[in-house]
């Protein structure tokens, strides 16, 4: 999924400040964590809407990319089932 990011300048990197996702604008609030690949680099952040998001940033291309989504409101249920799914319950 490509982004319209608008980014900051941080150091000597450019790094998200807000994007629009399907014409919603989330503004990053914390940059949460950042690494390099081969041609991309990926922040996870903080939106202002409580999700974490992965965008990866191809270097070549100069695009943004969407590479992960968690909710809020999926963590707290992950949370709530101990971080893993629970099996189903079989009738015997």
């Amino acid at each position: 999924m490509r982004l319209k990011v608008e980014t900051r300048q941080d150091r000597d990197i450019e790094v998200p400040r807000r994007f629009c996702l399907n014409r919603v604008q989330v503004d990053v609030v914390e940059m949460v964590d950042q690494w390099f690949g081969a041609d991309y680099r990926y922040c996870k952040v903080k939106g202002s809407d409580g999700a974490l998001y992965i965008l990866r940033y191809d270097e070549r291309r100069s695009e943004w990319d969407l590479t992960m989504f968690a909710s809020e409101r999926a963590q707290a249920v992950a949370a709530q089932a101990g971080g893993r799914a629970r099996p189903p319950r079989v009738a015997m």
